[in-house]
């Protein structure tokens, strides 16, 4: 099917694309994935009695896949894209969804967040990086919801199963969406639908990073690269022992040992805000939608 300047595979209109040039762990059918997540992002929608999603477009990989696939889902005409440049932004973060905006014939509005991030951090003593870098990250998702909010649509997500999995994103910024469609998608697998899908190179080329301070990336935070890190994760999620996992990853027991804990020290930022059990049923606890009458 055509829209805009961008033509995306049929799906259905022949042999399923199986990855199997992935660790076995990881192989998957990327032409049934990508049916799940634009059928996922078209029903939702509908449910929600909403007129469209609005994203941020990094220049990176997922905000990249993430913004096709609600395209082929919903055409161009219901996603509203934003780059919002801060402090610690590149030229070619907007270059690249530029040319990503252009390609899907996407509409896209820049919103700078440097003034606000330094109206943030005015008479903060010695902020760290990451502390910089968590208020960027925050002040887009807010700018997000905002403009959601005044064009009743809702806000896509970008992260994968990867980074949810590790923590690896940050709480009530990049992390607080209605909805992820990558989110049961490793990193590893994502790669290969957005070649499916025709992602321009220079977007496949980049190194994955944040971009929330300078040179930053990924692999280098998380310690691993992701093709090594999936298969921990995906070893992990199908209960292998773990001198398993540590010999198809190529690393040390060690190595599974320090993933595991931080899949646990992070699972404050996957779940709702704990609710301490007082009342006969509790949000979140053990209170069922609907309500009956």
């Amino acid at each position: 099917m055509t829209r805009g300047h961008r033509t995306f595979l049929r799906l259905g209109c022949c042999a399923p694309f199986v990855v199997d040039d992935l660790h076995p762990w990881l192989s998957f059918d990327a032409d049934a994935v990508q049916r799940i997540i634009t059928q996922f992002l078209s029903t939702y929608l509908d449910q929600a009695n909403a007129k469209g999603y609005v994203i941020g477009l990094s220049g990176g990989l997922d905000s990249s896949l993430t913004a096709a696939l609600a395209v082929d889902a919903l055409g161009p005409g219901k996603i509203q894209a934003f780059t919002m440049p801060g402090p610690t932004s590149t030229e070619d973060d907007g270059a690249l969804a530029q040319h990503l905006a252009d390609d899907l014939d996407l509409s896209l509005k820049t919103a700078p967040i440097g003034p606000a991030t330094d109206a943030l951090l005015e008479g903060f003593e010695n902020p760290t990086r990451e502390i910089k870098g968590n208020i960027q990250a925050r002040l887009r998702m807010t700018l997000l919801y905002a403009h959601a909010q005044k064009t009743h649509r809702l806000v896509l997500g970008t992260g994968n199963k990867s980074e949810l999995l590790t923590g690896y994103f940050t709480k009530h910024g990049d992390g607080g969406a209605d909805l992820l469609p990558l989110g049961d998608v490793y990193k590893t697998q994502t790669r290969h639908i957005a070649r499916q899908m025709r992602i321009p190179q220079p977007i496949l080329d980049r190194p994955p990073t944040a971009g929330l301070w300078s040179d930053q990336t990924d692999e280098d935070d998380l310690g691993y690269p992701y093709d090594t890190l999936d298969v921990i994760l995906s070893g992990i999620e199908q209960q292998h022992p773990t001198p398993k996992i540590a010999n198809e990853a190529h690393v040390d027991e060690t190595d599974i040992q320090r993933v595991r804990r931080l899949i646990d020290q992070t699972q404050h930022k996957r779940n709702p805000p704990p609710t301490p059990k007082i009342g006969w049923r509790t949000p979140g606890v053990d209170w069922r939608e609907p309500t009956q009458p």
